[in-house]
């Protein structure tokens, strides 16, 4: 049988190198990557007719739980922290009140029923964390909003589909929908995904960093298949596995990780693959001349979205917050729709639902218009506010778990605490075991050979390499900072000192 491949791989060649190159220049025009990408199908729906609705959908999952895995892998949980509880009343009681308010809209202005405007409302009630991911990237945003716009983004999900499943569950069984059941389906989608999230990450930390595989490029490879696994395993138990893999990947990026470098790179280009797939192929599921029909809706309903609904959810949300007005008004304008609407507006085609096309379309222009006109003016607008805090700088080092081939050694990165315990404590007085050693230290962004007559000084950082079984040990030894002076009876040494036995006993 003859199959001509030639010309598609030569297609899917031509869309990768065009699209890492429309990155560049995105950057240079202001215009968020994901708009290039969705034009960039648009245009090739021009040559190629494209209507599979379930492949789509399909790509388009896959594609989130690698853009939500690596958005996790990056976050800090120290900061994360901090503004729990605001992102996920925005993750919730936010989604709602947006989704409510624009579906209100939807039913006064568009020739739609109450059902499917509310249908609208919650297919664009949630931001969207590859779109966010995506914009902050290269952003130096106030972290305190980067924060919980990041962390909104990453949990959102869950409300969204939940809305939009039970939406259209009740426009196809009207009168058969129980509302009791449908809130213990949505707090044990969340509930059970959190906990999933946390044992396979836990899982997935423990597999990797003990062990041994003979290429060290297995190990992306099998941090990948513990997303998908978290994903597939949650979803097949009734939970959301989106919310799970943000969970499980906050989880394993905030631990101690065997070639986590290697990790965090191999999934960062993997998830800009993804991201250019998955935008082309929503790109070519929309015609252009249907979306011309829809322009005047389309328009109007992303103005009342970006300007009203979503700036009175945020508000009414963080009503007891400490976030001032200026944080509130940021947080409103920063919440970028991208491709979670887009995929969840193939749901209704899916199903059949009447005025499909409509929800669709329309969902379509808002993400458009959201990424062109919010996507674009971030920066400015945190300028003007003043969260801007410059360009963003590329750290000269990173904290790297080196597994060292077959053998049971690691060599492992550590930053000392700014008021160390070990200041101007020299290598040779450290209480360490004989096969712990400090190989090098990092100090002024200046590489120091140390002898046993090296001073460490707060803030270095340090290569150790050690037996993998005393890493944790080591780590918790060097990032101890300076305490007042204990009675002897109070110190314990973090490596038990041998039993030296006398000969003849």
């Amino acid at each position: 049988m003859d199959v001509q491949l030639d010309y598609p791989i030569l297609l899917i060649a031509i869309l990768l190198v065009l699209g890492v190159v429309m990155t560049r220049f995105s950057s240079r025009l202001g215009v968020p990557s994901l708009v290039l990408f969705i034009i960039i199908g648009i245009l090739l729906n021009q040559v190629i007719y494209y209507d599979n609705v379930e492949l789509t959908q399909l790509i388009g999952m896959i594609a989130l739980v690698v853009i939500l895995f690596e958005g996790g892998l990056q976050t800090n949980i120290m900061t994360i922290k901090k503004v729990a509880g605001s992102a996920v009343l925005l993750a919730t009681i936010g989604v709602l009140l947006t989704s409510f308010i624009l579906g209100l809209f939807a039913y006064l202005i568009l020739d739609l029923d109450f059902m499917t405007s509310m249908l609208l409302g919650a297919i664009v009630g949630s931001t969207d964390a590859a779109a966010v991911f995506a914009v902050f990237g290269s952003k130096n945003i106030k972290e305190k909003l980067s924060s919980t716009i990041e962390a909104e983004s990453g949990t959102n999900d869950p409300m969204a589909v939940f809305l939009t499943v039970t939406i259209i569950s009740v426009i196809e069984m009207p009168g058969e929908s129980n509302v009791l059941y449908l809130l213990l389906t949505f707090f044990w989608q969340m509930g059970v995904a959190i906990i999933a999230g946390i044992i396979i990450g836990r899982l997935a930390v423990f597999v990797i960093n003990r062990i041994d595989l003979e290429a060290s490029g297995l190990y992306p490879v099998l941090s990948l298949g513990f997303a998908m696994l978290t994903f597939g395993v949650t979803e097949v138990i009734g939970a959301s596995g989106l919310l799970s893999v943000y969970v499980m990947a906050v989880l394993m990026g905030n631990r101690p990780l065997t070639y986590k470098h290697s990790i965090l790179r191999f999934n960062e280009g993997l998830a800009w693959m993804m991201q250019i797939v998955m935008f082309i192929m929503l790109g070519l599921l929309a015609f252009p001349g249907e979306l011309i029909n829809y322009t005047f809706q389309g328009i109007l309903m992303a103005l009342i979205l970006i300007f009203i609904a979503r700036p009175i959810g945020v508000f009414l949300t963080l009503i007891a917050s400490r976030y001032d007005l200026k944080e509130k008004i940021f947080i409103s304008w920063a919440g970028l729709r991208g491709s979670v609407p887009i995929v969840l507006a193939t749901y209704p085609l899916v199903s059949d639902i009447e005025s499909g096309y409509l929800v669709f379309n329309v969902v379509f222009f808002i993400v458009l218009f959201s990424a062109l006109l919010q996507g674009s003016t971030i920066t400015p607008v945190a300028r003007w506010l003043g969260f801007d805090e410059g360009e963003t700088e590329a750290p000269a080092y990173s904290v790297e778990l080196l597994a060292l081939g077959q053998t049971q050694n690691d060599i492992y990165g550590i930053e000392l605490p700014s008021h160390s315990a070990h200041q101007n404590v020299q290598i040779k007085d450290l209480d360490l075991p004989t096969d712990v050693l400090v190989i090098a230290i990092i100090r002024n962004d200046e590489l120091i050979t140390p002898n046993g007559e090296t001073k460490m000084l707060s803030e270095d950082f340090i290569y150790v390499m050690m037996p993998r079984k005393l890493r944790e040990r080591t780590e918790a030894y060097f990032s101890k900072p300076k305490e007042p002076p204990k009675s002897k009876k109070a110190r314990q040494k973090p490596f038990p000192k041998k039993k030296v036995t006398k000969e003849g006993d």
